[in-house]
């Protein structure tokens, strides 16, 4: 695959997109495009063609790999792109028959084939006047790979300054960012997670079973790099399905499985699930998510295993802490420090001193796993990373509430104040806003978070309408599921007269979240 990409040009410093669930061509494609010293930038596939061009404009991708059957829409988008080839796969190419069929569901017709792709590219072209640069290159994945003479690659690589990944996550603004992951980052902190767990160790390869996807941080991290590292068999599912997971789990009988909380809750619901054999299974853990209290007592009387939880986040690579293996256990808090780790917690204000034991600040991170900075985001690095004054290095603000006890173990009090964590995605208010005032009825919009025992928090949006004009709560949700991946959708939208405000004018979120604490009681 190195090869491949070399042979169209890739170098090091270009940004490849990898837009693909959890299939084989994800790790060929991920450690093909470090080969080569370009760096990856790894796309949600149900992400919207509007969503796809806001990411591809500000990592600059050039060359992008993605699922045939969403490689129409994406190829729409390549002229408002930099975009220069497209490599197309598809699930049926590497997946058992069943999984791929599960995945891409009751399709009216099977993904296009290549040529299919290059006939509608080349009339794209066309309809573009002739113009080479109207749409990007197609090739078919395997081929490419086939017809490629293989060459030995030697490529310089500063690997604490050159950048592997592009991880992006957002802001509290809702800004889309790009925390750019350098090869150390994530052989540090893949590292991390093995010193962690070598009480594990045994002369049988573990096999890992990851429906978390590889696109996310936890699963890239937790799944795919340890199990390289150490030579483990991934079990890799591209999307939930709770039979194909429980099938798994029976047939594969996997000795490690991360997940997220409503994993365990959708699992724990199941009736299949009692029935489930999960003897083979020494590690159970959940992150992207607070864990309930509840669903870890459940799930470890259901199946006699301990389930651990962490903390972490896209600019640390990323693991910052986990719950012990051997030592003192405490269910509701997210763990102690990684090795290597400093952590502290710092007043909310000016984030200069350091706070007693137990009491709540923002959470401070310093360790090889955190971030070189954000892409091309000179202000948010400064913001984000600040000098300590002791010459060891910057500390990463997480932005995030949390405390440590007398024992040196952590606890999160709350996420960033406009973020909302949907099924361990994280969803940030002012994109939604942006959609929902594209809405011609729309005059004003907040969205808040709400607690629900499923998903951890689900989205709600409240709007104003514009004078004389109507719309019905069903009319903005239609338009919001044409702009949005499913789980950024509001899951409700309230219509009320106005919006609360500040004197200058600026929605007032906090009384938005008091409004739904209200209509939650």
């Amino acid at each position: 695959m190195a090869s491949a990409l070399a042979a169209l040009g890739v170098k090091k410093g270009d940004r490849v997109g990898i837009m693909l669930p959890n299939c084989p061509q994800f790790p060929i494609s991920f450690f093909g495009v470090l080969r080569t010293g370009a760096t990856v930038v790894a796309i949600n596939p149900a992400y919207t063609p509007r969503e796809f061009e806001r990411l591809a404009a500000d990592s600059g991708i050039n060359v992008l790999i993605v699922l045939d059957s969403i490689a129409p829409r994406m190829m729409a988008c390549a002229p408002n792109t930099r975009i220069e080839h497209m490599i197309v796969t598809g699930l049926q190419h590497y997946m058992p028959e069943p999984v791929a069929n599960a995945y891409l569901g009751k399709m009216a017709e099977q993904p296009p084939s290549c040529s299919d792709l290059k006939s509608m590219a080349a009339a794209a072209a066309r309809d573009a006047g002739g113009s080479t640069q109207s749409t990007a290159d197609v090739h078919d994945f395997d081929a490419l790979i086939e017809s490629t003479a293989l060459s030995y690659l030697k490529v310089d690589i500063d690997p604490e300054r050159d950048v592997a990944a592009l991880q992006y996550t957002g802001g509290t603004t809702g800004v889309s960012k790009g925390a750019m992951l350098t090869h150390f980052n994530l052989f540090a902190n893949t590292t991390q997670a093995v010193v962690w767990r070598s009480y594990f160790k045994t002369e049988e390869a573990e096999r890992v079973l990851l429906v978390i996807p590889l696109f996310h941080v936890y699963g890239l991290t937790v799944g795919m790099m340890i199990a390289a590292l150490l030579g483990y068999t991934l079990i890799l599912i591209p999307k939930f399905d709770i039979e194909m997971l429980l099938d798994a789990f029976e047939l594969h009988r996997p000795t490690i499985f991360p997940g997220v909380p409503t994993l365990y809750v959708s699992l724990l619901n199941h009736p299949r699930t009692i029935a489930t054999d999960f003897s083979k299974v020494k590690y159970f853990n959940s992150g992207s998510a607070p864990l309930p209290l509840d669903v870890i007592d459940r799930w470890e009387a259901l199946t006699g295993c301990i389930l651990r939880q962490g903390y972490g986040l896209s600019e640390t690579s990323p693991t910052t802490h986990a719950q012990s293996i051997l030592g003192l256990r405490k269910p509701e808090s997210c763990g102690i420090p990684f090795p290597d780790t400093e952590c502290r917690i710092v007043g909310i204000e000016t984030g200069q001193h350091e706070l007693p034991v137990g009491e709540p600040g923002e959470l401070c991170i310093r360790g090889p796993q955190v971030m070189l900075g954000y892409w091309n985001r000179p202000d948010e690095t400064a913001n984000a990373l600040r000098e300590g004054g002791d010459g060891k290095g910057p500390w990463f603000y997480t932005g995030d509430i949390g405390k440590m006890d007398e024992d040196g173990f952590f606890y999160i009090v709350q996420r960033k104040k406009d973020m909302i964590l949907v099924s361990g995605f994280n969803v940030y208010p002012g994109e939604i806003e942006e959609v929902l005032y594209a809405h011609p009825a729309v005059l004003e919009a907040g969205v808040v978070g709400v607690a629900d025992e499923y998903r951890g928090e689900r989205v709600r949006a409240y709007v104003a309408l514009r004078h004389g004009m109507s719309a019905t709560p069903s009319d903005i949700l239609e338009h919001c599921k044409t702009q949005l991946t499913r789980y950024k959708v509001p899951a409700e939208i309230v219509i009320l007269d106005n919006l609360p405000k500040t004197a200058v004018g600026k929605i007032l979120h906090r009384a938005l979240r008091d409004i739904a604490a209200e209509e939650n009681k």
